[in-house]
């Protein structure tokens, strides 16, 4: 997660935080469903087990080989008109100054403001230009609102004005028809089916016109220095 650790993005609808060990918590409930880990493709893991992955996750260049790098980001949703603990507001006065970290409103933590999260990995060695994308709304209560959309916009965004990426994929479960038509509207076309591993490939090629587009849909986000409440001063 080096690539990402001191960075938040803030949105309309969500703020992009890195993953750190405040979160986990609330995400080892998340993955205790077996729909989350039908969808995910994911294994149960012990709260002790996802504690050693989030360090990992911040501390190792590679995560186990399989990825030459990674950007994972927590969503936390902000809408104002939503009560905590799930939703809660942005109280922009509330910046640190130099290094900043999002605060949420009076009494709740960013954990209670977790919906999902959105990962960027960069897997191939032969093209650097190419970034896998996946995103995860793991909050029943927060599908449907536009915030997964809004997420895998602002990590697009991202990768194309921070890593340099021109083509994005997204491998999805043939079974999780929101999700890939989430990524259809986003103009992502479908390149491939995995009969074995029962999933589709859709990808995306970041043209000049493609580009000029994700830039006017993402002209509100703002990048700012995050600096998580346990860690050391950037």
């Amino acid at each position: 997660m080096r690539l990402n650790q001191n960075t938040l993005l803030l949105g309309k609808k969500v703020v992009l935080v890195p993953y750190t060990s405040e979160h986990v918590p609330r995400y080892h409930e998340w993955m205790k469903s077996e729909e989350l880990q039908r969808l995910t493709a994911s294994e149960p893991l012990t709260l002790e087990q996802e504690y050693a992955m989030q360090r990992s996750w911040r501390e190792d260049a590679d995560k186990g080989h399989r990825f030459l790098q990674e950007a994972t980001f927590m969503l936390c949703n902000q809408r104002e008109e939503a009560p905590a603990p799930l939703f809660c507001q942005t109280q922009r006065q509330g910046w640190f100054s130099g290094s900043e970290k999002w605060l949420a409103q009076s009494g709740t933590s960013e954990e209670s403001c977790m919906a999902g999260d959105v990962n960027l990995f960069l897997t191939d060695l032969g093209d650097p230009s190419l970034g896998e994308i996946e995103v995860m709304i793991a909050e029943p209560s927060c599908r449907g609102q536009g915030l997964g959309t809004e997420a895998v916009l602002m990590m697009m965004l991202y990768g194309v004005t921070r890593l340099g990426l021109t083509k994005f994929e997204a491998k999805i479960g043939q079974g999780n028809e929101p999700s890939i038509r989430m990524f259809r509207k986003l103009h992502f076309e479908q390149v491939a089916v995995s009969s074995v591993f029962q999933e589709v490939t859709l990808r995306l090629m970041m043209s000049e016109l493609e580009r000029q587009w994700l830039l006017e849909q993402t002209s509100h986000v703002q990048e700012k220095p995050y600096r998580d409440g346990a860690s050391e001063p950037c």
